[in-house]
């Protein structure tokens, strides 16, 4: 890969450059769990399973790996085939950590305990999914509404497991209920040990810029850990957000498939220093490696949906690929997996000399 010297300052508006007294930490300790680098993939319904995980574990960079969000009543259904899929990991995925959603509080118990039995390093509660047919059934950040229900579940959970017990949640149901704060505390006091926060309301869904300020006044108001989360695109922004925030680690969803290199490129901006700090930014053969590997790992792994995996991806994967169009619309006529993967061959062999 090729060496790229970048001296952007982070997201626009943000302001704040990078220092040396800000970079991402190296590492963060949640219970008895140490994460190093301090970087979390975020769980992404449809994104991080079990190959996209280890894609990204082995990329480098990465400190910590989480499921799929789960739903904690499908756990416990001895015929959920999605549930026990989304929960199925391989031993060099550790650390990792099962996000379970769900509004019972002794349903989120035992399957918790059912987590902790599968061998996970932690588990988490999603409070921040804001599909609508997650929060109709009072899940994800459909509970934001109701602390008290919140407080049951927390309690509930975390009398059920020795693994560290954290959650996820977004700063509110709408800019008129801001309860992020509270929550952190709430979490706090019931035995949790790490926060991370998505830092849009329910109703912003992932539009409009994250509001950062509500990391930093968690941050200010908890003990244990607090992961940041939100519109980090680059090293920089990373650096951005710890340095005005003072959160301990950051959390990266949407960029990690857009740019699977994410990770890597800011533990070694870290390293370097940060500032002015190189980072390497993919070549054509790195980006054909890539989409190579991962389609492979998905045939290999014989998911039911691997065609439909290799489209989804498609879009991602092609961002900033010359042509991208032509070799988008190539997988998206395939018929196969095994074409797919031809049809990539084709497209790099000329830039590359593919034999």
């Amino acid at each position: 890969m090729r060496k790229y010297w970048d001296n952007s300052g982070g997201l626009a508006g943000v302001g704040a450059r990078a220092t040396q007294s800000s970079i991402v930490p190296k590492s963060l300790s949640v219970g008895d769990v140490k994460i190093s680098p301090a970087t979390v993939l975020a769980p992404m319904a449809g994104v991080t399973d079990t190959v996209f995980r280890r894609f990204i574990r082995n990329l480098g960079g990465c400190g910590l790996i989480m499921t799929e969000f789960t739903s904690a009543d499908g756990v416990l259904r001895a015929k959920d085939k999605k549930a026990k899929r989304y929960l199925h990991f391989y031993e060099d995925e550790h650390p990792i950590s099962a996000q379970l959603f769900g509004s019972n509080p002794q349903v989120m118990a035992d399957a918790a305990r059912m987590v902790e039995d599968l061998g996970f390093d932690l588990v988490d509660l999603n409070l921040g999914c804001p599909a609508k047919k997650v929060v109709k059934c009072n899940g994800g950040s459909g509970l934001l509404r109701d602390l008290p229900a919140i407080r049951e579940i927390f309690e509930a959970t975390r009398a059920a497991v020795k693994i560290p017990f954290t959650v996820k949640f977004r700063a509110g149901w709408n800019d008129e209920n801001i309860i992020c704060v509270e929550l952190a505390k709430m979490a706090e006091d019931c035995g949790l040990n790490a926060v991370a926060l998505h830092a849009r309301t329910r109703e912003q869904g992932y539009s409009g810029p994250a509001r950062w300020e509500w990391i930093a006044e968690i941050k200010d108001s908890v003990k244990i850990p607090v992961i940041g989360n939100g519109d980090i695109r680059t090293p920089q922004d990373a650096c951005a957000m710890v340095e005005q925030t003072g959160c301990d680690a950051v959390m990266i969803g949407r960029m990690a498939p857009s740019n699977p290199w994410i990770f890597r490129q800011i533990e070694q901006y870290v390293t370097h220093g940060g500032a002015d700090a190189p980072f390497e930014q993919p070549t054509e053969a790195d980006r054909y490696d890539m989409i190579h590997t991962y389609f492979r790992m998905l045939i290999e792994e014989e998911l039911p949906d691997a065609q439909g995996k290799m489209k989804q991806f498609a879009s991602w994967f092609t961002h900033g690929v010359p042509g991208g169009a032509a070799l988008r619309k190539a997988i998206y006529e395939s018929k196969s997996a095994p074409e797919i993967l031809v049809r990539v061959e084709e497209f790099f062999a000329p830039a590359l000399q593919l034999v």
